[in-house]
């Protein structure tokens, strides 16, 4: 199977978001975090364990078989994490960091990102599956 610059992109984004819960959150200031009460590293840990079932899936869904099908599934997985994080902002009393960090959404330096690499490598690899 050849690599295309669309499914590469897309992969990027998916590895991206396997990993990226882990290196972000396996510190004291998530997983390690005394401040944390046990409900809140429940969350966290379930927030993990999903970008990781996301990117896993996204993964697989692009490289099993180079069907359209397959290319919508792994685009759509690769971008819901980013998705909802993106979403978590509008919920009642929601910040992207706790105090006393000052960040209003520190995140956006990866997620818009994501999202955009992942919507560049879905228009191109439609286009390649057009081109048969």
């Amino acid at each position: 199977m050849r690599i295309s610059p669309g499914r590469a992109l897309i992969s990027l984004t998916s590895l991206v978001t396997a990993v990226g819960p882990y290196k972000a959150d396996w510190n004291e200031t998530h997983v390690f975090n005394p401040d944390w009460p046990p409900h809140a590293k429940f969350h966290n840990g379930q927030t993990m364990s999903l970008g990781l079932a996301l990117g896993a899936t996204s993964l697989w869904q692009l490289w099993r078989r180079p069907t359209r099908a397959g290319l919508d599934a792994g685009a759509v997985l690769a971008s819901l994490y980013w998705a909802t994080q993106v979403s978590a902002l509008a919920y009642p009393g929601s910040r992207a960091v706790d105090p006393p960090g000052a960040g209003r959404f520190p995140q956006a330096k990866i997620a818009f990102p994501a999202l955009a690499v992942t919507a560049l490598g879905y228009v191109l690899e439609r286009r390649r599956l057009a081109r048969g």
